[in-house]
């Protein structure tokens, strides 16, 4: 009885620091997205895909030529893995009271409890899971449409898309109107 309590006790603290983790999940999605732009940056110009495998009566080749940049192939490539690279990811303390994501180059020397980083990141990775599950459709029309660029997918992703991030906290950006005044009648 005494074995399955302490095992019973120590699920629930499991499950409890896992949602401490990513309970940030404006910094946790920051922190996808930013791995999301390197992937991104480090894109390599491709020719487009050429669909063009049966041949007619006449010996002509039939089917579509498909731009790469707007091709589902795109999307695979850029989102494939991304969860796996964010466990590469940890929670760092900044001051006593701040936490922010951190990409470990070297989980060797990390100066933290490295079984609590290691738990930090399997976490992120979790939350990464389930937040291209609710927003992967969206997020796949918007790459193949250019939506999606480098700098932006922050915002695409955090604040449009899964709405972990509010538009005023996040960026402290103010609207402008066509008078170039901001949404508040400043300028």
């Amino acid at each position: 009885m005494a074995k399955s309590t302490a095992w019973l006790l120590l699920t629930i603290f499991a499950v409890f620091s896992v949602a401490y983790c990513v309970d940030d999940k404006c910094a946790a999605c920051n922190a996808v997205a930013e791995e999301l732009e390197i992937g991104l940056s480090n894109e390599k110009p491709r020719n487009h895909l050429d669909m063009r495998h049966r041949l007619d009566s006449t010996g002509q080749r039939r089917g579509k030529v498909i731009d790469y940049r707007v091709s589902e192939l795109r999307v695979v490539e850029l989102l494939d893995g991304l969860c796996e690279k964010m466990q590469d990811y940890s929670l760092e303390k900044i001051d006593s009271t701040g936490q922010e994501w951190i990409k470990v180059d070297d989980w060797d020397n990390l100066t933290t409890n490295k079984q609590e980083a290691r738990a930090h990141s399997k976490a992120i990775s979790t939350y990464c899971g389930r937040l291209l599950e609710d927003t992967e459709d969206d997020l796949a029309e918007l790459i193949k449409k250019g939506s999606v660029k480098v700098g932006g997918v922050s915002k695409v992703l955090c604040q449009d898309l899964s709405k972990h991030c509010s538009q005023t906290s996040a960026s402290q950006q103010v609207e402008v109107d066509a008078n170039g005044h901001g949404s508040d009648g400043e300028l």
